[in-house]
């Protein structure tokens, strides 16, 4: 009986509120995301006690009215991300086209001119989502996504199809040994997530991000260095409320020729550059830091 509640909760959620949500304009859902600020922040206080902890610990510098003002400028940003992600349920072409473009195509343009693959490392930094659904429209080669799984199956299902609609394509992480084993000849931009907290502390990356130790997913460089892929970093910068761009900025042509963990330093660098320029638009709600070094 508890199975069947799960489903009928998910699909309650789904088609009650989430494509209700959905099917508003842009400019309603603004709206919408001023009153779910007070909510998140002011009445619930959603992961309040991450967001302020992962605050003190990354900018012990700042004062105290500093690192509130960033946390309410987040939970902002959070509320705008959220409901831009339930639109990706609904959106049209069209529509996503107005709100995203990108700036300097040309860089993975060259790439696809000599036929070459390309790893695209991007962070929870800015709207991903209306990206992630967007990308295969903006760029030549063909948008592949490693994504983890959800818990939901119908959400899951969901999230897949409606990122899927515009010809990006979705890869399970436990699928993507295989799917570099046997890469397509047409060239493929493959977009890595590099600021997950790391499932396993042993197995991943250790360095300095924002003033900590941290273990930091070594999948992209991985994946590169093997297959001599170039890597490219993708920022979004936001331009107003729901409008963004992606920027594109070249790491290395020739991945298999760099040291150990040059790829992965550079990348997570560059993330924490744009972070300390505009904190408010990282997921600071996220756990980062559960990890801690074991020797």
């Amino acid at each position: 009986m508890h199975h069947f509640n799960d489903k009928m909760l998910s699909a309650l959620l789904y088609y009650g509120i989430l494509i209700p949500i959905s099917v508003l304009p842009f400019f309603v859902l603004r709206i919408l995301s001023n009153l779910f600020y007070y909510l998140l922040y002011e009445f619930v206080g959603y992961r309040k006690k991450i967001v302020i902890d992962n605050l003190n610990k990354s900018f012990p510098n700042k004062t105290d009215k500093e690192r509130i003002q960033i946390c309410k400028s987040f939970y902002k940003f959070l509320s705008d991300m959220f409901l831009e992600s339930v639109k990706i349920f609904t959106i049209s072409k069209k529509t996503l086209r107005q709100h995203i473009y990108c700036k300097n195509p040309e860089i993975l343009a060259n790439y696809y001119s000599q036929n070459k693959h390309v790893i695209i490392a991007i962070a929870h930094y800015n709207s991903w989502e209306l990206f992630l659904s967007g990308l295969n429209m903006l760029i030549k080669h063909q948008a592949v996504i490693i994504y983890q799984p959800l818990s939901d199956k119908l959400i899951n299902k969901k999230m897949i199809k409606a990122r899927e609609a515009f010809g990006t394509k979705m890869i399970a992480t436990k699928e993507v040994k295989n799917y570099f084993k046997n890469l397509p000849n047409s060239p493929q931009a493959i977009v890595f997530a590099i600021d997950q907290s790391p499932g396993n502390s042993k197995n991943c990356y250790w360095m300095n991000f924002l003033n900590q130790e941290t273990g930091v997913v070594y999948g992209a460089e991985k994946y590169a260095k093997e297959f001599d892929i170039p890597v490219v970093f993708a920022r979004i910068n936001k331009e107003k409320r729901s409008h963004y761009n992606i920027e594109f900025f070249s790491v290395t042509e020739s991945s298999s020729q760099t040291k150990y963990g040059y790829i992965t330093e550079k990348i997570t660098k560059q993330l924490e550059t744009d972070i300390l320029e505009k904190p408010e638009f990282w997921l600071w709600s996220h756990r980062r830091w559960k990890h801690k070094k074991t020797t």
